[in-house]
């Protein structure tokens, strides 16, 4: 595997990560529990959609084929995506968004100040650019996970239902393979394994706060980074996400 490939398959990972989830998150929106949070949510949605962007952007450019971010999101199937399986389950109630938005925000907000220090500056840069967003973003996710799980009887056993159901997908993100030995040879990525134990700290803390218990098993659910496996909510998503330009083959605004 060429440094470019590796790259690419990097920039893949990170874009469709950003991609599928801002996907999900958008789906709440006008179905948000209060108004506040239909707002709040589709601003994240478009976080997200705006980091793909410089994500797939890059991807494309790297590849050097004359395509663009849009043919990446839109004319690709299940099987050639890189994203973790996380981000491509369903939404469940408002409880479970905001538990996987907590989990994987917190992740994101290492991996991008690790990022921001690459050797490659146009990954620096779109690092530099999307931690801004991601900062909010996990401080929102985390108090209403504080909010949620520190609640009502209620509230605080659906916070633990969707923490119980989350919890095996999280360690898909520290997963390290040859894509990732290749870029932290190059400086332009951490090794993911690296970055778990600055990870498990901060979830502790935040999970203590809410009074939710993390479960004990490291049991991980894998195969979405390296296209090896999706769930197969993930072929349902992009049929819904990938419609109108299949229906009409290049078509443009």
């Amino acid at each position: 595997m060429t440094r470019d490939e590796a790259l690419q398959q990097f920039l893949l990972r990170m874009g469709d990560n950003t991609l599928i989830l801002g996907h999900r998150v958008s789906e709440w929106c006008g179905q948000a529990p209060v108004l506040e949070e239909d707002i709040a949510l589709a601003n994240t949605a478009l976080d997200l959609i705006g980091q793909t962007q410089m994500w797939l952007g890059l991807a494309a450019e790297i590849q050097g084929e004359g395509r663009s971010a849009d043919d990446l999101a839109f004319l690709r199937d299940a099987w050639d995506f890189r994203n973790v399986l996380m981000v491509e389950v369903p939404n469940g109630d408002f409880g479970r968004t905001m538990m996987r938005q907590f989990l994987f925000d917190a992740w994101h907000s290492i991996m991008l100040g690790r990022l921001m220090t690459s050797s490659d500056e146009r990954v620096a840069a779109i690092a530099a650019k999307a931690s801004k967003e991601v900062t909010y973003h996990l401080e929102r996710s985390g108090d209403t996970v504080v909010g949620l799980g520190d609640g009502t009887e209620e509230s605080q056993a659906r916070m633990q239902e969707a923490l119980d159901y989350l919890w095996p997908y999280v360690g898909e993100m520290f997963a390290s393979d040859d894509v990732d030995a290749e870029m932290v040879a190059a400086g332009i990525s951490p090794d993911p394994a690296g970055l778990r134990d600055e990870y498990d700290e901060l979830v502790s803390r935040i999970l203590t706060e809410a009074t939710l218990i993390i479960p004990e098993s490291r049991f991980a659910h894998k195969g979405g980074r390296d296209g090896r496996m999706h769930t197969e909510h993930l072929g349902h998503l992009l049929t819904q996400m990938q419609w109108l330009q299949r229906a009409y083959p290049g078509a443009s605004w």
